[in-house]
């Protein structure tokens, strides 16, 4: 097959999504599949176009499987400046949609372009992509906007609301299949795609693909890091948060939790808008650490400095984002607290696989209550983590993945 794919970040871009959409392109190429990338220079580390990329609208390179299209994507470094942050999506998605139309070569046909969100607005660029190359379009949600930007209190104009959320439905109904990356991801879009076309269930569209782990690459490893030492750590156990440091997560339990088990190290690696204000809060806590984004050569190293990790996301969030970040703690063999809403996908990830504890989002509590008791048995800690790896490698291959993704394009013709 002939796949254009348009996505907001791609290697050797640091984001998580940038993660997932190189390595399903990577399967898809491996299962011999043409593919043509449209996605943005490099800017998402510090939220500007990175050194050796700048002063350009785009570039396009030449690879065995295809191409890769690059084009600038207008980045702010004010994540709290919506409308700011709106633009930069908008011109991004403009360039993105003139690069998609120009991919796939010559006289060749498409046979389908998987366009990824956020941003929401790339749906309506996949759409007029797709149209160019009379190909299907398969949507891919990776958090469902503006429903988390709302309930975080991100977006609060009812304007703005009911703007994103006419695009949002629009994206929706104007795409062939939609994939999101949980049944509960899955619910809520189903529930905004009412009603039925062409004498078919709209919401017969939406599909749960999950994201995946490479288990090869993250594997379990020892738990003295040299990152360690680099922040002053010591033999201590270490209780980990890594990711966005954002709205979306309830960090302000790290820091409760922090107060009451002077014992462990809190460590918060990550960056994003409430980091500032996290480490403000934090001053005169001397056993909590912040720590910034690794390159991709020592994520296993970073996921070994924990002792136990943290998954902590607000109430209300776990139908609207599914933190990918699970996947990559179990392949590196270390036990999990997850403070999320209960009967959601990482819940059920976790009593599945037996790798960790789930408590009630917000509750700080509930989630001391649950790090005190791992901390007070290693051996546990160890078997939970043992666990969550065996059961990481049957559940979330990378070749699954794009299995699914082939047999739905195929399905759609």
């Amino acid at each position: 097959m002939n796949i254009v794919v348009l996505g907001p970040h791609f290697d050797p871009d640091t984001a998580p999504t940038g993660r997932v959409l190189s390595r399903i392109v990577s399967e898809l190429a491996r299962r011999g599949h043409r593919v043509h990338v449209v996605a943005a220079l490099p800017w998402y580390r510090d939220h500007a176009v990175e050194a050796g990329w700048e002063a350009r609208l785009g570039r396009r390179q030449q690879v065995e499987w295809g191409t890769i299209t690059r084009v600038n994507p207008f980045p702010g470094d004010d994540k709290r400046n919506l409308v700011r942050r709106a633009l930069g999506f908008a011109g991004f998605s403009v360039l993105a949609g003139a690069a998609g139309v120009l991919a796939g070569g010559v006289g060749q046909r498409v046979d389908a372009v998987i366009a990824m969100s956020p941003p929401l607005t790339l749906g309506l660029t996949g759409r007029l992509v797709a149209w160019s190359h009379r190909a299907p379009l398969v949507f891919n949600i990776q958090d469902v906007f503006p429903d988390a930007a709302v309930r975080t209190g991100a977006i609060t104009n009812r304007r703005v609301i009911a703007v994103a959320s006419w695009l949002e439905r629009l994206s929706y109904r104007s795409s062939d299949a939609v994939t999101v990356l949980s049944d509960d991801l899955a619910a809520n879009v189903r529930g905004k795609l009412p009603g039925r076309r062409r004498g078919r269930d709209r919401a017969d569209r939406v599909h749960m693909i999950p994201n995946f782990v490479d288990t090869d690459a993250i594997r379990p490893a020892e738990r003295m890091t040299p990152y360690r030492a680099e922040l002053g750590i010591g033999d201590e156990p270490v209780v980990l948060y890594a990711g966005n440091v954002g709205f979306s997560q309830s960090l302000d339990l790290m820091l409760a939790a922090a107060r009451r088990l002077p014992q462990a190290t809190f460590l918060i690696n990550g960056e994003g808008s409430m980091r500032a204000e996290l480490v403000e809060r934090a001053a005169g806590l001397g056993n909590v650490r912040f720590g910034h984004y690794v390159p991709d050569h020592r994520l296993v190293e970073l996921l070994a400095t924990g002792d136990i990790h943290v998954v902590p996301l607000r109430a209300g969030l776990a139908n609207v984002s599914v933190p990918s970040k699970t996947y990559s703690i179990l392949a590196a063999g270390r036990p999990v607290v997850a403070a999320i809403d209960p009967g959601t996908e990482v819940p059920r990830i976790l009593e599945a696989s037996g790798a960790g504890i789930a408590v009630a989002p917000d509750d700080a509590d509930a989630f001391t209550h649950a790090l005190q008791s791992l901390l007070d048995d290693p051996a546990r800690c160890a078997g939970l983590g043992a666990a969550g790896r065996a059961w990481v490698e049957e559940a979330a291959s990378p070749a699954a993945v794009a299995a699914s993704y082939e047999r739905l394009i195929e399905s759609l013709h």
